[in-house]
């Protein structure tokens, strides 16, 4: 069915339009992620989930390597683990809003006749996710101070380095978020976990919780063209300093260098967004796919 809808390019290109969309996306995306349950149960969910994790990837540490947690390999695993949290949650968080408005509340096709910008939209809906996602890395990140010995001394901290590159980082994850969410318009229900599955298959090529060195040959040219790659790597300078720099896979770049990279790389997924989109939408208006249910 064709659903006469209005073409998001007459709607005025300002900022204050978009700014209005991705705030109050931004407020009904927490509203939708925290209604589930009490705050008290949420609460207690929000802590117990990152810290089940990072017990698994401990276990599995401690039981390969005869619990050497002295080794400096351990911060640098244990902190990309922590912020690869980020990776998971904000993708999904973008890419979910389709499926979500389109097969659960049904309500896609008036969002789309809406006054609204719909890619501004989708990563307001993806805010509520990047703020449990944050509770999450901080939760993992002090049980690994407290209990771990995970060296942490927020005086030798670059917080400004840091704070760059989580800034541009997060950036980057929600553009590649759109990417997954233009695609969403095209694909059915089952495939519901696009950001997660995505997110699981770059845990593994992005240098999260080992050097891409492991890999083999054919496999790191793709580790090597992931931003995530570039921005772990940021994000353990930042954080551990000359102990990061120990390891090999990113060793000759200098901060600025690295820096660089991931910015160009950001803007190339913003291209690619805004292309997917443009053809996605298209392809979803033309084949009637806006208010289309697939979950049976």
């Amino acid at each position: 069915m064709r659903i006469p809808v209005y073409h998001s390019t007459s709607l005025p290109k300002t900022w204050s339009a978009a700014w209005r969309s991705f705030r109050i996306a931004t407020w009904l995306g927490w509203q939708i992620e925290s209604n589930w349950t009490d705050p008290l149960l949420f609460a207690i969910y929000s802590m117990l989930k990152p810290l089940a994790s990072a017990a698994i990837l401990v276990v599995m540490y401690g039981v390969i390597t005869n619990g050497q947690f002295e080794n400096p390999i351990f911060p640098y695993i244990y902190l990309g683990n922590a912020f690869y949290i980020y990776v998971g949650a904000v993708m999904t968080g973008v890419s979910w809003a389709v499926i979500d408005d389109r097969e659960h509340y049904r309500t896609l096709k008036y969002i789309y006749v809406a006054p609204i910008r719909l890619p501004a939209y989708w990563l307001g809906r993806g805010v509520a996710r990047f703020l449990t996602g944050s509770s999450a890395v901080l939760i993992t990140l002090a049980a690994g101070v407290l209990f771990l010995h995970v060296p942490f001394h927020p005086t030798q901290v670059d917080w400004p380095l840091f704070l760059l590159s989580l800034t541009l980082g997060v950036v980057m994850l929600a553009l590649m978020g759109l990417v997954l969410a233009s695609i969403s318009l095209m694909i059915a229900h089952h495939f519901f976990l696009i950001g997660e599955a995505v997110a699981g298959a770059l845990y593994l090529l992005s240098g999260a919780i080992f050097p891409l060195e492991v890999l083999p040959p054919w496999l790191r040219p793709l580790g090597f063209a992931m931003p995530i790659t570039y921005w772990l790597e940021l994000i353990r300078r930042s954080l551990l300093g000359d102990l990061a720099r120990g390891f090999p896979t990113l060793s000759g770049f200098s901060n600025g260098q690295l820096l660089g990279i991931l910015a160009r790389l950001s803007v190339l997924f913003g291209l690619l967004a805004a292309v997917t989109y443009r053809l996605c939408d298209r392809q979803a208006r033309e084949k009637g796919l806006i208010d289309q249910t697939t979950n049976y």
